[in-house]
Formats: C-alpha cells, structure tokens, sequence
C-alpha cells in the first residue's frame, strides 16, 4: 500500500518542534487541532485537554481506540541560584547523562522564551579535572546556565524566571536521506504523526470502518495518567501506539513496527496480539515481539484506573529512548500500515 512519506515527515517535523513536556502541551494540541480542522474532521477535548478523534463504524457498539501521547520529558525550575543559575527538577523519567550539554528554553508565566544550557556544576575538566569526571550526575549536581548577563538570583529574577516555569529541550530534529529520524521525544511524537496521517488516510479513501473507531491524542503519559479517564463508553480493545526500545538482549528493531508481549504493568492481552501479529504475517509488514520490563504506556493507564478492556502495544523501534532517539521510516511505515489494516479487520 502506498504511503506519502513527505505527509508523514512533514507532520512529524511539526509536531516535534513544538515544545510540549507534560504538563505544558497546549500549543501542539492547537497545532493537532489545526490539521483536524484541515482534515474537517470531528474531535472532541476532555477536560484534563486530551483531544479524541472518532470515525463512525458499522458496528457502534463495540468501539476500537488507538492512543499516541504527545506530550514529553522536560523539566521545570526548581530555584534560582545565587550567581543567577538555576536549579531543576525532572518532568518524566530520563538519566541527567542524556541532557547534560543540552540547550534548552525556560518559558515564564508570561510566556518570555529564555535560553540556556543544562551543564553540571563542575563542566570544565581543565578547573575540575576528575572530579568533573566523576560526578554523580543526579539532578543537584546539575544546573541551567541561562543566555542572559545574570550575576545574581535578583538579576534572573528581573527576567521574570520564576520556580515552577517549564524548561524544554532542544530537539535537534534530522531527517536523513538514509530514513532516519534522529530527535528528542520520537517517543511518542512519532506516534502522534502516525495517528494524524492514519486519520487523513482513512477519511481521504473513504475506508469503511467494521467498529467505531477512536484516536485518543493524550498530554499527561509520561507522569502516569494520560489515559486513565475519559476514553469512550463503548471501548472494547484499547490499542496504545507509542515506541519498541531496540537495545542490548532486546528483539526490537527501528525497521519493524513492534509489538508488545509484556511490560511493567504485566502481559498484553494475548489475543489481541495474536490479532495484530497475524494481520502482519498476512499482509507482510516487518514486525518483532518484544518485552520491556522498564515500560509502562497509556494502556497500562487505563487498566489501573479500572477500564475493563482488552489492550495492547506496538509502534516504530526507537532506539537510546529518552535520550536522544532514532528511528527508521520503515518502522514508521510498518506502524502505519498495521494501524491502517488493522481498522479494516473485522
């Protein structure tokens, strides 16, 4: 089945260059809702601000929903030093290894844009020598040296940094002509791309859907909760496309859409796996089964907060997740295609 790459990269590359850690996700949420609007497509927001997108099927009763999260990992000023740099504490779950050196932007309640760099307090080997080397990168021995001519705490303070103001990372966003994705927040941003694209594919060609079908756009997955509440009524199996983690003794590919046997939060229901592992037996998209025993999803969400469903995981292999990630468009596409496939199935 043909797929226009370009549509998918030029989502992508949009939503992942605008900054959304949980918590701050109210512009890329405009921004899906813009293309929804472009798509004239129905959606609704729920209260907590998650954006639900259904397509009408023959059988209004027993409700498909597949969920990508788009908000990320960040952080969030904790103190203002006294020479004017400042502290932080994390927003999501990531090692301080993966942003030291970052630049970064810290945005005040006013909405000012403030630049600056995520550094240890030791980042020079020729003033530290080994015991730059040597510190335990946790979050008090690291701090954001901002791009202003700050002195003191009262010389940030006039910038109107604040404690509580939110802090994003740099993306550093590439394509490159060998189909990679290289980004911060591929997880789950891809996801969301594959989403958008999925819901233009199948309004566009007219594709008549076996179920209702739902899209659950969620902005609170990396602290825990984004799908716990509000899911349609009538959900039966609840599917959560968000990222496979290739890496040492894991079966994972960034070539393949991966599927999910298990995770923290248990096993997968088995014979929706067997329903999507066959689907691509059938239609020959790559895929691999795989465990992740430090994962949890929005599906795991669902079924702690007492949702009785049948749920499941997959998506594109993204390799060093919540550093800095990489992908492959032929795990992109594989996603898409099960995702597609998989509303026409009966």
């Amino acid at each position: 089945m043909e797929y226009n790459d370009e549509k998918i990269k030029y989502y992508l590359k949009n939503i992942l260059t605008i900054p959304s850690p949980s918590g701050f996700t109210e512009k890329v949420m405009d921004y899906i809702k813009e293309e929804l609007h472009i798509l004239n497509v129905p959606y609704f927001i729920t209260n907590k601000g998650a954006v639900v997108i259904t397509l009408e099927g023959k059988n209004k009763d027993y409700e498909r929903v597949f969920s990508a999260h788009i908000d990320t990992l960040g952080a969030m000023v904790k103190s203002i030093k006294s020479n004017g740099t400042l502290s932080f504490v994390p927003v999501g779950g990531f090692m301080m290894n993966s942003i030291e050196g970052e630049n970064c932007t810290i945005e005040t309640l006013d909405g000012r844009k403030i630049t600056g760099t995520i550094q240890s307090i030791k980042p020079s080997v020729h003033i530290s020598g080994d015991e730059a080397r040597e510190l335990k990168r946790v979050p008090e021995n690291m701090e954001i040296v901002i791009d202003e001519k700050v002195f003191s705490k009262e010389d940030t303070q006039k910038l109107g940094i604040d404690v509580g103001d939110f802090v994003c990372f740099s993306t550093r966003t590439a394509f490159t002509p060998s189909g990679f994705v290289k980004s911060r927040h591929l997880d789950d941003k891809a996801s969301a791309a594959i989403i958008l694209y999925a819901i233009k594919y199948l309004v566009e060609n007219s594709i008549e859907l076996p179920y209702t079908t739902s899209f659950f756009i969620s902005n609170y997955e990396e602290v825990g909760h984004g799908a716990s509440a509000a899911l349609p009524k009538n959900i039966k199996e609840f599917i959560s496309v968000d990222m496979g983690a290739p890496g040492l003794d894991q079966n994972s590919s960034e070539y393949a859409v991966c599927i999910c046997a298990k995770d923290s939060s248990g096993p997968y229901d088995l014979e929706l796996r067997k329903k999507l592992v066959n689907i691509c037996k059938e239609q020959n998209i790559p895929y691999k089964i795989d465990i992740y025993p430090h994962y949890g999803s929005d599906a795991s969400a669902a079924l702690r907060a007492g949702w009785d469903i049948k749920t499941a995981l997959i998506g594109t292999g993204v390799f060093a997740s919540h550093g800095y990630e990489r992908t492959h468009m032929e795990g992109i596409l594989s996603t898409l295609d099960l995702i597609i496939k998989y509303c026409q199935t009966e």
